[in-house]
């Protein structure tokens, strides 16, 4: 496929610890790439990962020969540049015909990301379609964009916004405008490919752009304007006082570009970064605002930021808004993550007809010009 950028098969498959299927016998950029995809979406930290995905986008630029030359001699493949020792022994092992440990080990301690008791869950994820907040490598996440389409289609999503940050953010490389127009054109040569090779997935352009202290959009006007999505979030300034934040979320969710309201707290609940309490504003003001102008709630589904909270939810549930459920995802394997933001939308009884992310493209396409 077109979309793996290499000549030896398909990227990571992630049923295969469900289905019982392995890489093809002699596959190491498979086993390579589905190792780090287990990796990531059991939380391990992305940069670590990589090096199992570099070691992949090596084999993939090697001929045959080459290949064939190093045999299955772990020193020999560590004297290769972006292979290491881990990542040698996976490639001999799945060089010799068999499922590297490491690989095997990672399907392993794969549990399921939703219960078999959360029918209702199940259910609602059952709907989902799309999926509206990611990263690439561009701002701060760990694959390129082609991987995390690749996963995206294999994950069995109809479409996928690639957000990356915009230029405030700088500690996430934020995309500047010439940047972010790059992306669009990859974006464009990237569709081009899967409608040619048959692959049912649609990449749409897209941002998180920064909410400013005073509520504009950290992004030029005619940019945001070309987009297909404008995820809007408060990155900085978390501890403003009520009143001042409340006039900061209403003056975005105001903007004509912003489409959806980017996990709104800004919460951290768990996780390497440590905890952080919510922002403090007037949920019913911004809720309010939100149903008025057509703005998505987003129910942001990384399990360290779980936000909104519950009691939020439900509020904007009874205010009429809708909703966005995204896996906010920064790595191929945290992708998987989207069902828990459905578990979680499911248990407040938000139903899938307010989900946009439920809805086909061109009908979520539609909303997103008519807002």
């Amino acid at each position: 496929m077109l979309i793996d950028g290499g000549p030896w098969g398909s990227s990571v498959l992630p049923e295969a610890a469900r289905t019982g299927a392995d890489p093809a016998p002699g596959n190491p950029v498979a086993a390579l790439r589905e190792i780090a995809f287990w990796r990531e979406r059991a939380g391990a930290d992305t940069h670590r990962v990589k090096a199992y995905r570099r070691a992949a986008d090596t084999v993939a630029g090697m001929t045959e020969e080459h290949i064939a030359g190093l045999g299955v001699t772990k020193t020999a493949w560590q004297r290769v540049q972006g292979i290491g020792a881990s990542t040698a022994a996976a490639i001999c092992e799945s060089l010799a015909g068999g499922v590297p440990r490491g690989l095997a080990e990672a399907r392993a301690g794969a549990a399921p990301t939703l219960a078999a008791e959360d029918a209702a869950g199940r259910a609602l994820f059952a709907r989902a379609r799309g999926d509206l907040h990611m990263h690439t490598e561009a701002s701060d996440g760990g694959a390129p964009l082609t991987e995390m389409a690749a996963v995206a289609a294999r994950l069995g999503r109809e479409y996928i916004a690639i957000s990356d940050h915009s230029p405030r953010l700088r500690v996430a490389n934020g995309l500047s405008p010439q940047r972010l127009r790059e992306q669009i054109a990859s974006i464009a040569t990237l569709n081009a490919a899967l409608q040619r090779d048959g692959v049912e997935l649609r990449v749409l352009t897209a941002i998180e752009v920064d909410i400013l202290e005073d509520g504009s959009l950290d992004q030029e006007e005619d940019l945001l304007a070309e987009l297909d999505i404008v995820v809007g979030s408060v990155h900085s300034e978390l501890r403003m006082p009520s009143a001042a934040m409340t006039r900061r979320m209403v003056t975005a969710i105001a903007n004509p570009h912003l489409d959806v309201l980017g996990h709104c707290t800004g919460r951290l609940v768990t996780g390497s970064r440590g905890t952080r309490p919510p922002s403090q504003f007037e949920a019913e003001i911004v809720f309010a605002a939100a149903e008025s102008f057509g703005t998505a709630i987003e129910i942001n589904a990384r399990p360290e930021r779980c936000d909104p909270p519950d009691a939020l939810i439900d509020l904007a549930l009874e205010s009429g808004c809708l909703f966005a459920v995204d896996s906010d995802s920064h790595a191929p394997g945290q992708q998987d993550w989207l069902a828990l933001g459905y578990s979680r939308a499911a248990a407040r009884e938000v139903p899938a007809g307010r989900i946009v992310t439920t809805w086909d493209v061109e009908e979520l396409l539609a909303w997103t010009r008519a807002v």
